[in-house]
């Protein structure tokens, strides 16, 4: 056994993931330090050359059971929960030939990674919830005012510059100490989140979508100007960890900081165009798209868009599925942008935006396998709604026509590009198509009928004719009303999900104006 002196520094090493221990642990030497361990963080250790004391020396407790216990010991707990400033705690640890352990490196068993597996077991998931780790995390962390602990390997390096320099602080270790107790908290959630999920006989397959009780943990990006409105405060989180391809994935190139309503609105506009396969834009306005358009690039799918409701897009949010160039950069710069987002930028569009002091330039990581956030939540009056990510994608093969008139293939290729956008349009959704650009939209109306008309009213403002067009509507027509203003202002197609009561009388209307319908059995409401 190694000799332990009290009042030598001692750091307790004992983590699931590896990364960067055995560099962590060289510069703990280099400083002083006797390295307890345990497990296989102390072979690792010792096939690297670096000498440490198992934990089951110091304590005189072999591992047993299993591995279950090893380091829940007074010696242990008794060295990081000791006041340095309270001799009777000192001499509790003399007393006990306790040695006080200044610096915790720890991390948990994989229990997300285990429970990610479909043909997890039980037994596997239960042999996966660590009680040695979070008890170490927590007793380190209560005693912060004298104990270092480090949960994340991303943290070892800003760790040993500080100790090496002399220069660590209490503040320090208290901002340590509030990530190692979100840290078992995120997990302690995912176990609790997990159990409660199961059904009576504890099948892993079978357990429910939603946990009797649900934990769930984001991180503060920024503290915001103020909210909606200016009397409300306000703060961006994102996902412990957040997907690539998402919003909250962004990096900020120019501009003002972002407000509440920026990205929100940002977060509509994104979600929307990277649906699309082709060159496209989408411009956003108080979470409505208010002008959508794909083409052969990106300069010409914003001419498309924002020709759909100039007047909307003043201050709009602008998105675009791939980089934006010189040409398309010229053209935003001509009007007012609250925010831009794509993937990239060239030189020459950032040297044009750039110029522009109020525009916020961002870029997003397109992806082609983008996994959509888990849950969806929505604040309601001492509750929470939560539900899955609306992400039906609606393939023409899909449609089904319940007309006289059949759809031409170009009509169901904008059928499909007119479905896409009123996914994203606040409920009751009406959008106008043709060739891959939206002509009028109506939104979140309180009936459809005047949605409809709305639509057409957009349109008709700005010069264009709805001859030829074809209609997506996000949920089915409960009167033939709808249907008959679409069809007289010109629309030949319309998608929409059907399911009324009074779907026949729907389907007799579109026949006598000579109207192809096609029916996807899916709705996209928005609210």
């Amino acid at each position: 056994m190694t000799s332990l002196a009290l009042h030598s520094p001692h750091a307790l090493l004992s983590v699931s993931d590896k990364t960067g221990i055995t560099h962590f642990a060289q510069g703990l030497l280099a400083l002083g330090f006797t390295l307890l361990s345990t497990g296989g963080t102390a072979k690792l250790l010792r096939d690297s050359g670096i000498a440490c004391t198992d934990v089951a020396d110091y304590t005189g407790f072999a591992e047993m059971m299993d591995g279950r216990v090893k380091t829940l010991h007074p010696k242990v707990h008794g060295g990081l929960l000791a006041r340095r400033d309270t001799p009777a705690h000192l001499a509790a640890m003399q007393a006990h030939g306790m040695v006080a352990i200044d610096v915790v490196a720890v991390n948990l068993y994989p229990f997300a990674q285990t429970v990610a597996n479909p043909a997890v077991s039980l037994e596997d998931t239960v042999e996966n919830i660590d009680i040695g780790g979070p008890a170490m995390l927590r007793s380190a962390a209560k005693n912060h005012a004298s104990v270092t602990v480090v949960c994340e390997p991303t943290d070892y390096a800003v760790v040993l510059a500080s100790l090496t320099a002399g220069s660590q602080t209490e503040t320090d270790r208290r901002a340590l100490a509030a990530k190692a107790y979100a840290h078992t908290a995120r997990y302690d959630g995912m176990i609790a989140n997990f159990l409660s999920s199961l059904p009576p006989d504890g099948n892993p397959q079978a357990k429910h979508a939603y946990p009797s009780t649900l934990t769930v943990q984001f991180n503060k990006v920024q503290d915001l100007r103020y909210g909606e409105n200016p009397h409300q405060s306000a703060a961006f989180y994102t996902d412990t960890l957040v997907p690539k391809g998402l919003l909250a994935g962004y990096t900020q190139l120019h501009g003002k900081e972002l407000s509440y309503n920026n990205i929100a609105d940002a977060d509509a506009a994104w979600e929307c165009v990277r649906q699309f396969a082709a060159p496209a834009c989408v411009i956003v306005k108080h979470a409505n798209p208010c002008g959508v358009a794909i083409a052969s690039d990106c300069a010409i799918a914003y001419a498309k868009a924002f020709s759909t409701d100039s007047t909307s897009a003043f201050g709009g949010i602008l998105a675009f599925n791939g980089e934006v160039d010189e040409t398309t950069a010229q053209a935003i710069s001509q009007q007012f942008a609250e925010v831009v987002l794509a993937p990239s930028y060239s030189a020459a569009a950032l040297a044009v935006l750039q110029a522009k002091v109020n525009v916020r330039l961002l870029t997003v990581p397109l992806m082609k396998n983008c996994v959509d956030n888990t849950l969806e939540f929505k604040r309601v009056g001492g509750g929470l709604l939560v539900q899955s990510p609306d992400n039906h994608r609606l393939q023409v093969a899909d449609l089904q026509c319940v007309t006289e008139q059949k759809p031409t293939d170009q009509q169901l290729i904008d059928l499909q590009f007119a479905w896409q956008v009123a996914q994203f349009v606040k409920s009751n959704a009406i959008v106008y198509c043709k060739d891959g650009m939206t002509l009028g939209i109506g939104a979140g109306q309180m009936s459809r009928v005047d949605s409809a008309k709305i639509a057409a009213l957009k349109a008709y403002n700005a010069g264009f004719s709805l001859q030829g067009s074809v209609v997506a509507s996000d949920a089915f027509f409960p009167f033939r009303d709808g249907l008959d203003v679409l069809a007289q202002a010109g629309a030949v197609a319309v998608v929409q999900p059907g399911g009324s009561m009074r779907d026949a009388e729907v389907i007799a209307a579109a026949n006598e104006h000579g109207v192809a319908m096609v029916v996807t059995g899916v709705r996209h409401f928005r609210h």
